[in-house]
Order: C-alpha cells, then sequence, then structure tokens
C-alpha cells in the first residue's frame, strides 16, 4: 500500500529513494519533512519519493483516489489495518474504481487518553503545514502537462475521507495552504470530502468560519454524525477544560445548517452507529460491525464517489437518516 506521512523515521530525516523507513513511534512532533512510501512487512517500510509514488498512482487501473486522513490515538499499524479494510470494500463495491492512499499524521504513544487527546489535538494543528505541501503537490501532479508537454493531465478525480480529529488537520491544511502558496483562495481539488465524526466544533462549515475552506475546495462535502458518539462526548468534556464549549461536528451536523455553502450536506447516523461499533459509536463508516460486511455509512460514501452527487433524485436536498 502507497502512504504519505509526516511523522519522523527512526532513520535520518533525509528523502532518499528505496531506503528503509520505519516510524519512531516515541516522536509524536510533526516532521516540516514529507515522506512518500510504500507499506512493508515487519513496519519497515520503503520511501519512494514523490514522483514515484505520483507515477504509480497516474498509472493504477482505479480511476479514482479516495485520500484518508485516520483520527485521534491511530498508530500506523492501525491506519494501515483500517485503511486496508476500505481498499477491500471499494473493490468489492466495484473493481478497479477507488485506490486508497493514507495520509499518516503524528498520535501519540503516551498512555493516558487525556494526556493524548491533548498533545494529538496540537500535533494535528501543526501538520497542516506539512500536508499543505502535498496538497501542491498533487495540484503541480494533476496539472503537469503545463510544464511537461510531453506527459498527460492526470484525470483521476481526488475525494477525501476523514475521521474524528482527521477533521482538525483537514481544516489546517486548507488553511495553511490559503495562506503560504495560494493566491486567490483554495482551487476545487477535491471531488467528494466525507467529514466522518468530526472532532471539530459544529459551526466549522459556517460561511465565515475556518473550515468554510472545506466546502472551497470540494465539490461535495458530507457530514456524517451522531448523538450517541461517546468518543466525541468525552472530547467535548476535554475542551470544556480549556473553555471551549461548543458541541462538536460529528454530535450534531452543523450547527446551522443554512449558514453553511450549498454544497454541505448532512447524515444522521445515530441509528446504527453503535451497533456498528460498540460502545463507542465512533469508527462506524466501515464495517457493519462485523468486520466483514460493508456497512451504510460506507455504501453511501462509495455511492457518492461514483455518481459525484449526494442526492442525485434531488439536488435540493440536503439532509438524511441511515437507518
Amino acid at each position: 500500500m502507497l502512504f504519505i506521512t509526516n511523522r519522523f523515521p527512526t532513520q535520518s530525516i533525509r528523502s532518499r529513494k528505496g531506503r528503509r523507513f520505519t516510524f519512531d513511534l516515541n516522536n509524536n512532533a510533526p516532521s516540516n519533512s514529507v515522506f512518500y512510501c510504500e507499506t512493508g512487512s515487519d513496519g519497515h517500510h520503503t520511501e519512494i519519493t514523490s514522483g514515484e509514488l505520483l507515477k504509480r498512482v497516474r498509472e493504477s487501473e482505479c480511476r479514482q483516489i479516495l485520500l484518508y486522513l485516520h483520527g485521534f490515538n491511530n498508530l500506523p499499524d492501525v491506519v494501515f489495518e483500517r485503511a486496508a479494510m476500505l481498499q477491500k470494500f471499494c473493490d468489492e463495491a466495484k473493481p478497479k474504481e477507488v485506490l486508497v492512499l493514507p495520509l499518516v499524521w503524528p498520535c501519540d504513544n503516551d498512555k493516558g487518553v487525556v494526556k493524548d487527546y491533548w498533545d494529538d489535538q496540537k500535533s494535528a494543528d501543526q501538520s497542516g503545514y506539512s500536508f499543505a505541501r502535498v496538497l501542491e503537490r498533487f495540484m503541480e501532479w494533476r496539472n503537469s502537462s503545463d510544464n511537461e508537454p510531453d506527459v498527460a493531465p492526470c484525470l483521476k478525480r481526488i475525494n477525501l475521507i476523514s475521521h474524528s480529529m482527521g477533521n482538525r488537520v483537514l481544516r489546517q491544511t486548507l488553511a495553511a495552504w490559503d495562506q503560504y502558496d495560494l493566491a486567490s483562495g483554495v482551487p476545487l481539488l477535491l471531488r467528494n470530502t466525507f467529514m466522518v465524526a468530526a472532532d471539530v466544533v459544529n459551526e466549522t462549515l459556517h460561511e465565515g468560519q475556518p473550515g468554510e475552506l472545506i466546502s472551497h475546495a470540494s465539490r461535495n462535502v458530507v457530514v456524517y454524525y451522531a448523538s450517541d458518539d461517546l468518543a466525541l462526548r468525552a472530547s467535548k468534556a476535554a475542551n470544556l477544560r480549556n473553555k471551549v464549549a461548543s458541541r462538536r461536528l460529528g454530535h450534531t451536523g452543523p450547527e446551522n445548517i443554512k449558514r453553511t455553502p450549498r454544497n454541505v450536506f448532512q447524515v444522521d447516523c445515530d441509528d446504527i452507529n453503535t451497533s456498528y461499533d460498540r460502545p463507542t459509536g465512533h469508527m462506524y463508516f466501515l464495517s457493519n460491525g462485523n468486520g466483514k460486511t460493508q456497512g451504510q455509512v460506507f455504501e453511501h460514501m462509495f455511492e457518492c464517489i461514483v455518481n459525484g452527487r449526494v442526492f442525485p433524485d434531488d439536488p435540493d436536498q440536503r439532509s438524511i437518516i441511515l437507518k
């Protein structure tokens, strides 16, 4: 599996094609460097550099790309396990349609969830600077024919799924990209952005708020939420200590859907999330709970990927309840 990371390796931070790349799990500081790699056995991966990774993506038979931004407290082996399940379900739904590409940011390896939460939140914010460079590289690659006349532009559609605190990484990535690299706002890079159990405040996507850039960069933004997500209840309690009283987007959906851009949609998963992920009801976007069969959230996302529309029969519909 191909992946991109801003985690430090135990080896030198100097990039070199073909070298061994082993995650330093005791270092959760985001690297300013970004590493383009391929997974290997026993945690010993291989750095292949951006040119080779993007070449393989271009040459893949898959028509679309699905970037995967994982959540809080996920170490690389867990990220790769979930990305592999995501790839398996995509292949079963429609072969040669989607290539899953995980973006691995540095979660903490300490004991103690509360300490990990605050460390990961800082790491998520700081990772935005690294992954902004990745988006800039993707734009250069997609438009490569501008600088390389003999190379056809890449026509693969790019989608993104961000889970839990990964949505914080996404928000900060677009903010950093807009601030440092772009002259007139973020480009329309993503076909669909799926925000699942988002651990950000529920006003994030409102017009004038920092997360509005997510809607600018995406054709469709789909928010999946559940009011009984126990992991987000703990997140809300933790944030209250820092006087952040707003509810989480993954609990309620947008605070006011009418104040969000028209390409933002919401999906209520309250009736299925705990049966898919007992007891927390937080990791519900893959299987239906048995680890083998696709769940309704995945099926809804995949239909959006294939069709490019959230509610093709009613373009004015913006909400749905999954049962």
